[in-house]
């Protein structure tokens, strides 16, 4: 039930620019960017970041913009991220979680990795034929995994994912699912031009990132 009202709180078009906008973002927004972002006054900007924040869609954090502290440093600013928790809506209420936590685990305690990666290289493969073909460049990648929810984003030449699909899985199962989740990844880029996956996990992210092949090597996950 919670989650039915935490998702009703965006069918406000406002509440879900904002949302969309805050979630967007690599640093902690101000209710003065959130507002020119959506178009809208900073009074009503305010209001409905602070119904996302009731609704745990959204969290705060306190902190004077200047960097300055003391005396005439003015008083903390109220930011906005995007809270940490998953949201799912199932009628009737079905519980997929559980039933994949226990497949896991059965894989785990069975040692079946390998032939867990190579079910996933197999559907990454079937889902690139399905839709438009092998991708040419770090752009088309982009759009395709924007799409498949690991919010892509360009950072020194690598495309990082700000967004692990399999996230509840993959913080109790890491070495199976994040291994999961490469060799789906290399199954879905099969064949695209210049480009490989890798793992490169990192707190707040997902484990895989996209990157040029040219002058990296022809290890294991080049492409």
């Amino acid at each position: 039930m919670e989650d039915i009202e935490a998702i009703a709180v965006l069918q406000d078009p406002v509440r879900r620019r904002l949302y969309a906008y805050v979630g967007a973002q690599d640093h902690e927004v101000s209710r003065n960017e959130a507002a020119e972002a959506a178009g809208v006054q900073r009074t009503l900007a305010a209001f409905h970041l602070d119904k996302l924040v009731e609704a745990g869609l959204l969290e705060t954090v306190s902190r004077r913009l200047t960097g300055r502290s003391g005396p005439g440093a003015g008083r903390p600013a109220k930011l906005y991220r995007r809270a940490p928790g998953e949201r799912a809506v199932s009628l009737p209420p079905r519980d997929y979680r559980t039933a994949a936590g226990l497949l896991a685990q059965a894989a785990e305690t069975a040692g079946l990795d390998a032939e867990l990666r190579e079910a996933a290289r197999r559907r990454g493969r079937r889902l690139q034929e399905e839709g438009a073909g092998p991708c040419r460049g770090l752009e088309e990648v982009a759009a395709l995994l924007e799409g498949r929810g690991y919010e892509p984003r360009m950072e020194d030449g690598v495309l990082r994912m700000r967004n692990c699909p399999f996230h509840a899985l993959s913080e109790e199962f890491p070495p199976l699912v994040c291994g999961m989740n490469l060799a789906l990844l290399e199954g879905l880029l099969e064949g695209s031009q210049g480009v490989r996956v890798r793992i490169d996990a990192g707190p707040g992210r997902c484990c895989t990132v996209a990157e040029p092949a040219e002058g990296r090597g022809d290890g294991p996950e080049a492409f």
